[in-house]
C-alpha cells in the first residue's frame, strides 16, 4: 500500500472552521484536501491501494487523521466535500487509539513522532527539492511511505525526527511544488513502474 504523510502546521484540530472559507478559517486545510484528492481520486473511482495521514498541528494538541482507500466512501473530487468529511472526523474526541469517523476515515491524538514510530520498519522517503532524483531511485516501491510538508515546509525539529527515522531524501524536481502536485508525480512514477 502506498502511504502519504502530509504535515499541516497550521491546520486546525477542531471542527470549528467554515466550509465556505477553508483557507481563511481552517489553517489551510484546503492544502490537505487537495493532497487527499491527488492521492486518491482517479478518473472514474479512487485508488484502493493508498492511505493518507494528515498531521494537524494548528490546535492545542496535535491530531492525526488517517484515510484508507480500501475503505473510503463518499469521497468526491472537490475540496468542500473532502473538508466536510474531515470536519466530521475532527468532531470526535481523539485518544491515542484510532477512532473511526466515517468509512475509511479515522482520528487519533498525536503527531509526526507517533507516526514515524508506527512506520519504523517501513521504507521512508522524505520529499525535498534537494533530494535524490526520484525517477532514478531504484528503491522507490509501492509499499513505501512518503513524507511531505505543507506550504511552510518542515521545522528543524521535524527535519531531525525524519532524519533519525532514516528517511531517504528524494526529489520530484528542483523547483518547489505544492504537496498535492508532488503526490500526483509520485503516483505517476509508481503507476509507470507497475506497468513496465
Amino acid at each position: 500500500m502506498r502511504t502519504f504523510i502530509v504535515v499541516g502546521h497550521k491546520a486546525v484540530t477542531t471542527p470549528d472552521f467554515s466550509l465556505e472559507d477553508l483557507p481563511g478559517t481552517s489553517g489551510r486545510m484546503d492544502i490537505l484536501c487537495r493532497s487527499i484528492n491527488s492521492a486518491f481520486v482517479l478518473s472514474h473511482g479512487i485508488r484502493r491501494d493508498v492511505q493518507v495521514f494528515l498531521v494537524l498541528l494548528g490546535g492545542e494538541a496535535p491530531k492525526t487523521l488517517r484515510l484508507m482507500g480500501d475503505q473510503l466512501r463518499h469521497l468526491n473530487p472537490d475540496e468542500r466535500t473532502t473538508a466536510a468529511l474531515l470536519k466530521k472526523a475532527l468532531a470526535i474526541v481523539a485518544g491515542p487509539e484510532w477512532t473511526r469517523s466515517t468509512p475509511g476515515i479515522f482520528v487519533r491524538s498525536g503527531g509526526l513522532a507517533e507516526l514515524l514510530f508506527d512506520f519504523q520498519d517501513a521504507k521512508l522517503f522524505y520529499l525535498r527539492e534537494d533530494g535524490a532524483d526520484a525517477n532514478t531511485c531504484q528503491c522507490l516501491k509501492e509499499d513505501a511511505v512518503f513524507i511531505l510538508g505543507d506550504h511552510l515546509g518542515m521545522t528543524e525539529e521535524e527535519e531531525a525526527m525524519i532524519e533519525h527515522a532514516h528517511a531517504e531524501r528524494i526529489s520530484v524536481g528542483p523547483v518547489s511544488l505544492h504537496a498535492d502536485h508532488c503526490i500526483v508525480l509520485v503516483n505517476w512514477m509508481l503507476d509507470t513502474r507497475a506497468f513496465l
